[in-house]
This record gives structure tokens, C-alpha cells and sequence, in this order.
């Protein structure tokens, strides 16, 4: 049986005439790495404000570790941390001192806020900038100092808002390898981001969020295979066989890089379009396979759903 820790029913939020949350499910399994994923006005943020008990729902429940974050508020924070998109450190202090800081303004023993101080500067990287200030750090540190700081009091479930928006891409690989690590050791990651490549490196669960609703949720492979199979790409270098191949095979055409691309279907099919070519004497430069994208998904999935919105209304 699944072990969920955070559990979403029927979870509604209005304001004013405008529905936020319509009627919002969805489980996070315990030491997974959830991702939810949405346009902006989708309702990420309303969810994330919700079940770190900023906000309350107007009906339906939300239970974090079985207590609910509407009755049970206290005991879902001693649970949880919330880590914004940018990062919330005093600069004019060090590393270390921030940490410090956090353990005594959330009541922590001094001596395991001590320890963990040390033990999170190790986790996160950052033992050598100990004792500098912030204000020194690069976008990369400052980040990991940030979520180190969410990681004081040990908490069972991580909210983590954008993690590696504005750093580069090594920082944000670093920062996707930190975050596997703290899911490895048990830690529940809830993850909301507008890069789809990071959901998919890093997400176990993916749940797409749509006016309120959650439209679609799976594994990132799940949901790229609910758009169908791979594309076969074939390019070609000179203009007369591009032109000839148009009218020989069906597929998305590409003036510029002379390019068509077609859904590989069965091997079957596939066998059937490289002989047409092959009997028309017909030789593309270059054959490519293309798997579907989470990008790819995001966009049929959106789109699908605003057309049946607007076929509704």
C-alpha cells in the first residue's frame, strides 16, 4: 500500500467570482519528489499557500503526515518547510550565521542547531564559505544556504518554489543532484517550477494543473507517451529531393531547414516510408528519432484543455 504524506480531496478556493481551485486531488507519495506544473493563474502558488497553511481553503481537505492544515495548522508546520523563489537570507550575515539565527528564531536546542549548522554546511557545499558573508555568495550558493536554512528543524516535506531560477546551468545541475540526495534520505520534495526539463530529471510524480484542476498526472514517461510515439526527422540536402519527398510522404513540413518530420507509427510503417524513398532514389541527409517532450505534453495537454473549456462555454 502507498504511503501518502500529503493528501489533496476536493480542495476548492474562490475569490470573489473568480474560482481559483475547482475541486483540486491529487496524493504525494512519502520521500517522492512531486512536481506540479501549470500556466501562471493555474493555481500552483493558491495550492502550495494552502498546504503551507498561509491561506485557508474555502472547502475540501488537505492533510500533511495525517494532520490537516486547517484544524491541525501547528502540527503541519512542525512538518513542513516552504523555500520561495528567491532566496530569504540576511546578506550582511554569514552562511553560518543565518543558520544560527533560524535555529534560535525557531526555538531549536543551541547545541543541535550547532550540529546541524555543520552538518548542513557539509550537505550543501558551502563549509568553505562558512564564515563569509552572503552578500558575497554567488546565485548558486545562495540558494543552497537557502534551502539548507529550510532544512534546520528537519522537516518531513520541503515546498521548493522555482529552486534554481537565475542560476546556470551547472548551479542548476548541482542543485538537481541536492535536491535527489535530500529525497534519497527520506525528505518530501513539492516541487513547483516553469522549467519542464527540471520535472523531468528530477520528478517521480508529475501533476499538471489546469484552471483549478488537475487535468493530467503521471511519471514524466507517462505522460509523454499519452502524446504518442517518436518523430522520425529527415532532412535533406538538396532541394529537388526535399520537394519530391514532400509528395511522397505526409508529415510536418519545414521550408527552411528542409526538413519533414512524421509519427514512426509501427515498425511496419517505418519499413514501408524508407522504401518508398529508397525505390524513388531518394536519399536524405540525415534521419533523426525524436521522443516526445515534457514541453510537448505541456502544450497539448494546455491547449486540449482550453479548447474543451471553450467548447463548453
Amino acid at each position: 500500500m502507498k504511503d501518502s504524506i500529503i493528501s489533496v480531496h476536493y480542495l476548492k478556493k474562490a475569490y470573489g467570482e473568480h474560482i481559483v481551485l475547482d475541486g483540486l486531488n491529487f496524493e504525494v507519495e512519502r520521500g517522492s519528489i512531486f512536481a506540479l506544473l501549470g500556466e501562471n493563474g493555474a493555481g500552483k502558488t493558491t495550492t502550495v499557500r494552502i498546504l503551507s497553511t498561509l491561506i485557508q481553503a474555502d472547502s475540501g481537505t488537505a492533510t500533511i503526515a495525517g494532520y490537516d492544515t486547517h484544524h491541525e495548522s501547528d502540527f503541519v508546520k512542525q512538518n513542513i518547510s516552504l523555500t520561495g523563489q528567491y532566496a530569504s537570507v540576511d546578506e550582511l550575515l554569514t552562511g553560518e550565521e543565518n543558520l544560527m539565527m533560524m535555529g534560535r528564531l525557531n526555538h531549536l536546542d543551541r547545541k543541535l542547531v550547532k550540529k546541524r549548522t555543520a552538518e548542513l554546511l557539509e550537505q550543501f557545499e558551502l563549509t568553505k564559505a562558512a564564515k563569509k558573508q552572503v552578500k558575497t555568495y554567488s546565485g548558486g550558493m545562495r540558494r543552497r544556504i537557502d534551502i539548507a536554512i529550510s532544512l534546520l528543524a528537519s522537516p518531513q516535506v520541503i515546498f521548493l518554489d522555482e529552486p534554481t531560477t537565475g542560476l546556470d546551468p551547472r548551479s542548476r545541475r548541482k542543485m538537481w543532484s541536492m535536491i535527489q540526495q535530500l529525497a534519497k534520505n527520506g525528505v518530501t520534495i513539492f516541487l513547483t517550477t516553469q522549467y519542464l526539463e527540471e520535472a523531468d530529471q528530477l520528478a517521480d510524480k508529475i501533476a499538471v494543473i489546469d484552471n483549478g484542476r488537475i487535468v493530467e498526472e503521471g511519471t514524466a514517461e507517462e505522460l509523454k507517451n499519452m502524446i504518442g510515439d517518436e518523430n522520425l526527422e529527415l532532412t535533406f540536402a538538396d532541394f529537388r529531393a526535399f520537394q519530391h519527398a514532400i509528395k511522397l510522404i505526409h508529415g510536418l513540413v519545414n521550408e527552411k531547414e528542409q526538413r519533414i518530420t512524421i509519427r514512426t507509427g509501427s515498425i511496419e510503417s517505418l519499413r514501408r516510408l524508407l522504401n518508398t524513398l529508397y525505390e524513388h532514389e531518394i536519399e536524405p541527409s540525415s534521419v533523426n528519432f525524436q521522443k516526445p517532450t515534457l514541453d510537448d505534453v505541456f502544450m497539448d495537454i494546455t491547449s486540449r484543455n482550453t479548447k474543451e473549456l471553450s467548447a463548453n462555454a
